[in-house]
């Protein structure tokens, strides 16, 4: 059975995206630790840096 899309709020969008600028642990670490994609977390990422 395929899985539902997920829908996931600004703030935690935002706080994943903080912990990956951090650089404290690790694309693959940060995915396992919020059951995301690491491709997903890298775009969240960009968005957040081009906000500023």
């Amino acid at each position: 059975m395929a899985r539902k899309r997920r829908k996931f709020s600004a703030e935690f969008k935002h706080r994943v995206a903080l912990e990956a600028v951090s650089e404290r642990k690790t694309l693959t670490e940060l995915a396992q630790d919020y059951d995301l994609h690491p491709n997903q977390i890298v775009q969240w990422k960009k968005v957040l840096q081009q906000d500023g």
